[in-house]
Protein backbone atom coordinates (compact mmCIF):
# COMPACT_ATOMS: atom_id res chain seq x y z
CA UNK A 1 0.00 0.00 0.00
CA UNK A 2 1.45 3.30 -1.10
CA UNK A 3 0.33 6.73 0.08
CA UNK A 4 0.85 9.26 -2.67
CA UNK A 5 2.05 12.81 -2.06
CA UNK A 6 -1.38 14.05 -3.17
CA UNK A 7 -3.05 12.10 -0.38
CA UNK A 8 -0.56 13.43 2.13
CA UNK A 9 -1.17 16.95 0.88
CA UNK A 10 -4.90 16.51 1.27
CA UNK A 11 -4.47 15.38 4.89
CA UNK A 12 -2.18 18.31 5.56
CA UNK A 13 -4.73 20.68 4.07
CA UNK A 14 -7.45 19.22 6.27
CA UNK A 15 -5.25 19.66 9.33
CA UNK A 16 -4.42 23.21 8.32
CA UNK A 17 -8.13 24.09 8.06
CA UNK A 18 -8.61 23.48 11.78
CA UNK A 19 -9.36 26.74 13.51
CA UNK A 20 -7.48 27.14 16.80
CA UNK A 21 -8.61 29.83 19.20
CA UNK A 22 -5.26 31.59 18.80
CA UNK A 23 -3.72 30.93 15.39
CA UNK A 24 0.04 31.16 15.79
CA UNK A 25 2.54 32.04 13.12
CA UNK A 26 4.51 28.96 11.95
CA UNK A 27 7.73 30.70 13.01
CA UNK A 28 6.38 31.01 16.55
CA UNK A 29 5.45 27.32 16.62
CA UNK A 30 8.89 26.32 15.38
CA UNK A 31 10.50 28.62 17.94
CA UNK A 32 8.46 27.05 20.74
CA UNK A 33 9.60 23.59 19.67
CA UNK A 34 13.22 24.71 19.43
CA UNK A 35 13.21 26.48 22.81
CA UNK A 36 11.39 23.63 24.54
CA UNK A 37 13.80 21.05 23.12
CA UNK A 38 16.85 23.08 24.09
CA UNK A 39 15.71 23.84 27.63
CA UNK A 40 14.26 20.43 28.48
CA UNK A 41 17.21 18.46 27.09
CA UNK A 42 19.74 20.64 28.92
CA UNK A 43 21.70 19.10 31.84
CA UNK A 44 19.28 20.61 34.39
CA UNK A 45 16.26 20.41 32.11
CA UNK A 46 14.24 18.05 34.32
CA UNK A 47 13.01 21.03 36.34
CA UNK A 48 11.46 22.53 33.18
CA UNK A 49 9.50 19.38 32.31
CA UNK A 50 6.30 20.50 34.17
CA UNK A 51 6.39 23.89 32.41
CA UNK A 52 6.83 22.22 29.01
CA UNK A 53 4.00 19.82 29.85
CA UNK A 54 1.67 22.71 30.71
CA UNK A 55 2.65 24.45 27.48
CA UNK A 56 1.86 21.31 25.45
CA UNK A 57 -1.53 20.95 27.14
CA UNK A 58 -2.38 24.61 26.52
CA UNK A 59 -1.46 24.27 22.85
CA UNK A 60 -3.62 21.15 22.57
CA UNK A 61 -6.57 22.94 24.20
CA UNK A 62 -6.07 25.91 21.90
CA UNK A 63 -6.14 23.57 18.93
CA UNK A 64 -9.15 21.65 20.23
CA UNK A 65 -7.24 18.36 20.45
CA UNK A 66 -8.97 17.11 23.58
CA UNK A 67 -7.55 13.59 23.41
CA UNK A 68 -4.02 14.91 23.29
CA UNK A 69 -4.74 17.31 26.14
CA UNK A 70 -5.68 14.31 28.29
CA UNK A 71 -3.22 11.74 26.93
CA UNK A 72 -0.17 14.00 27.21
CA UNK A 73 -0.22 14.51 31.03
CA UNK A 74 -1.43 10.95 31.57
CA UNK A 75 1.42 9.50 29.54
CA UNK A 76 3.98 11.77 31.16
CA UNK A 77 2.68 10.84 34.62
CA UNK A 78 2.94 7.10 33.88
CA UNK A 79 6.50 7.40 32.58
CA UNK A 80 7.48 9.67 35.47
CA UNK A 81 6.06 7.18 37.97
CA UNK A 82 8.16 4.45 36.40
CA UNK A 83 11.21 6.70 36.50
CA UNK A 84 10.95 8.09 40.04
CA UNK A 85 8.58 5.89 42.09
CA UNK A 86 9.37 2.38 40.91
CA UNK A 87 13.05 2.49 42.02
CA UNK A 88 11.85 3.37 45.52
CA UNK A 89 9.53 0.36 45.58
CA UNK A 90 11.94 -2.07 43.88
CA UNK A 91 15.55 -1.07 44.68
CA UNK A 92 17.31 -3.16 42.04
CA UNK A 93 20.12 -2.14 39.64
CA UNK A 94 18.17 -3.32 36.60
CA UNK A 95 15.16 -1.25 37.65
CA UNK A 96 17.45 1.73 38.18
CA UNK A 97 18.77 1.40 34.62
CA UNK A 98 15.28 1.42 33.13
CA UNK A 99 14.32 4.28 35.45
CA UNK A 100 17.11 6.42 34.01
CA UNK A 101 15.87 5.67 30.51
CA UNK A 102 12.32 6.55 31.57
CA UNK A 103 13.50 9.83 33.05
CA UNK A 104 14.82 10.88 29.65
CA UNK A 105 11.72 9.51 27.95
CA UNK A 106 9.60 11.96 29.98
CA UNK A 107 11.50 14.80 28.34
CA UNK A 108 10.80 13.44 24.88
CA UNK A 109 7.11 13.08 25.75
CA UNK A 110 6.70 16.74 26.71
CA UNK A 111 8.71 17.88 23.68
CA UNK A 112 6.49 15.75 21.49
CA UNK A 113 3.41 17.46 22.90
CA UNK A 114 4.68 20.84 21.68
CA UNK A 115 5.91 19.44 18.36
CA UNK A 116 2.57 17.78 17.60
CA UNK A 117 0.91 21.19 17.62
CA UNK A 118 3.28 22.31 14.88
CA UNK A 119 2.71 19.16 12.83
CA UNK A 120 -1.08 19.13 13.15
CA UNK A 121 -1.79 22.83 12.52
CA UNK A 122 0.84 23.74 9.93
CA UNK A 123 0.75 22.72 6.30
CA UNK A 124 3.99 22.26 4.33
CA UNK A 125 3.17 25.36 2.29
CA UNK A 126 2.81 27.51 5.39
CA UNK A 127 5.99 26.12 6.90
CA UNK A 128 7.92 26.72 3.67
CA UNK A 129 6.69 30.31 3.46
CA UNK A 130 7.62 30.90 7.10
CA UNK A 131 11.11 29.47 6.68
CA UNK A 132 11.67 31.56 3.57
CA UNK A 133 10.57 34.64 5.50
CA UNK A 134 13.33 33.94 8.04
CA UNK A 135 15.93 33.93 5.20
CA UNK A 136 17.04 30.38 5.89
CA UNK A 137 19.01 28.48 3.22
CA UNK A 138 17.03 26.55 0.64
CA UNK A 139 18.50 23.26 1.84
CA UNK A 140 16.85 23.69 5.24
CA UNK A 141 13.57 24.92 3.73
CA UNK A 142 13.21 22.02 1.30
CA UNK A 143 14.28 19.44 3.90
CA UNK A 144 11.77 20.71 6.46
CA UNK A 145 8.92 20.72 3.92
CA UNK A 146 9.70 17.17 2.77
CA UNK A 147 10.07 15.97 6.37
CA UNK A 148 6.70 17.45 7.33
CA UNK A 149 5.08 15.38 4.58
CA UNK A 150 7.27 12.34 5.23
CA UNK A 151 6.38 11.71 8.88
CA UNK A 152 2.60 11.15 8.46
CA UNK A 153 3.30 9.06 5.36
CA UNK A 154 5.64 6.74 7.26
CA UNK A 155 3.07 6.36 10.06
CA UNK A 156 0.44 5.39 7.50
CA UNK A 157 2.84 2.94 5.84
CA UNK A 158 3.71 1.35 9.20
CA UNK A 159 0.01 0.83 9.93
CA UNK A 160 -0.48 -0.70 6.48
CA UNK A 161 2.42 -3.13 6.99
CA UNK A 162 1.11 -4.10 10.44
CA UNK A 163 -2.39 -4.70 9.04
CA UNK A 164 -0.94 -6.83 6.23
CA UNK A 165 0.98 -8.89 8.78
CA UNK A 166 -2.15 -9.48 10.84
CA UNK A 167 -4.11 -10.55 7.75
CA UNK A 168 -1.45 -13.17 7.06
CA UNK A 169 -1.48 -14.33 10.66
CA UNK A 170 2.10 -13.28 11.40
CA UNK A 171 1.43 -10.17 13.45
CA UNK A 172 0.28 -9.42 16.96
CA UNK A 173 1.88 -9.95 20.33
CA UNK A 174 1.73 -13.72 20.00
CA UNK A 175 3.92 -13.76 16.90
CA UNK A 176 6.27 -11.23 18.47
CA UNK A 177 6.75 -13.41 21.55
CA UNK A 178 7.18 -16.63 19.58
CA UNK A 179 9.50 -15.27 16.89
CA UNK A 180 10.71 -11.79 17.88
CA UNK A 181 13.57 -11.52 15.36
CA UNK A 182 11.47 -12.85 12.48
CA UNK A 183 8.59 -10.52 13.36
CA UNK A 184 10.89 -7.50 13.40
CA UNK A 185 12.35 -8.53 10.04
CA UNK A 186 8.91 -8.97 8.48
CA UNK A 187 7.92 -5.51 9.70
CA UNK A 188 11.06 -3.48 8.99
CA UNK A 189 11.97 -4.79 5.52
CA UNK A 190 8.67 -3.78 3.83
CA UNK A 191 8.65 -0.53 5.78
CA UNK A 192 12.17 0.39 4.62
CA UNK A 193 11.33 -0.43 1.00
CA UNK A 194 8.14 1.61 1.20
CA UNK A 195 9.97 4.49 2.89
CA UNK A 196 12.53 4.67 0.09
CA UNK A 197 9.78 4.73 -2.53
CA UNK A 198 7.83 7.41 -0.66
CA UNK A 199 10.97 9.52 -0.18
CA UNK A 200 11.60 9.52 -3.93
CA UNK A 201 7.99 10.48 -4.65
CA UNK A 202 8.04 13.31 -2.12
CA UNK A 203 11.38 14.64 -3.41
CA UNK A 204 10.04 14.67 -6.96
CA UNK A 205 6.86 16.39 -5.77
CA UNK A 206 8.91 19.02 -3.94
CA UNK A 207 10.99 19.74 -7.04
CA UNK A 208 7.88 19.97 -9.22
CA UNK A 209 6.43 22.50 -6.79
CA UNK A 210 9.50 24.65 -7.23
CA UNK A 211 10.91 24.29 -3.73
CA UNK A 212 14.44 24.05 -5.08
CA UNK A 213 14.19 26.92 -7.55
CA UNK A 214 16.63 29.79 -7.47
CA UNK A 215 13.95 32.47 -7.76
CA UNK A 216 12.04 33.37 -4.63
CA UNK A 217 8.34 32.48 -5.01
CA UNK A 218 5.61 34.80 -3.79
CA UNK A 219 3.43 33.50 -0.96
CA UNK A 220 -0.30 34.07 -1.34
CA UNK A 221 -0.59 34.23 2.46
CA UNK A 222 2.68 35.66 3.76
CA UNK A 223 3.31 34.83 7.45
CA UNK A 224 2.79 37.67 9.90
CA UNK A 225 3.19 37.93 13.63
CA UNK A 226 0.10 38.90 15.58
CA UNK A 227 -1.43 39.16 19.02
CA UNK A 228 -1.60 35.37 19.34
CA UNK A 229 2.17 35.10 18.96
CA UNK A 230 2.68 37.73 21.67
CA UNK A 231 0.36 35.80 23.99
CA UNK A 232 2.26 32.56 23.32
CA UNK A 233 5.60 34.22 24.06
CA UNK A 234 4.28 35.78 27.28
CA UNK A 235 2.79 32.48 28.47
CA UNK A 236 6.04 30.63 27.73
CA UNK A 237 8.10 33.29 29.49
CA UNK A 238 5.75 33.16 32.50
CA UNK A 239 6.07 29.38 32.76
CA UNK A 240 9.86 29.62 32.56
CA UNK A 241 9.94 32.39 35.18
CA UNK A 242 7.74 30.44 37.58
CA UNK A 243 9.95 27.38 37.14
CA UNK A 244 13.15 29.33 37.82
CA UNK A 245 11.71 31.09 40.90
CA UNK A 246 10.17 27.90 42.24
Amino acid sequence: MTVTPVAVGERSAVAARSRPVLRLDPRTKALLVLVTSTVVMAPNGASFVPAALVLGVLLALNEGAWRRAVALPAGAACVAAFAYLLPLAVPHPAVGTFAIMAAYLVRFVVIGGVALHLLSTTSPTELTAALRATRLPRAITVSAAVMLRFLPTIIAEARAVYDAMRLRGIGGWGGMLRHPVLSIERFTVPLIASSLRVAEDLSASALLRGLGSVSRPTAMRPPRFGVADLVAVLVTASLATVTVLW
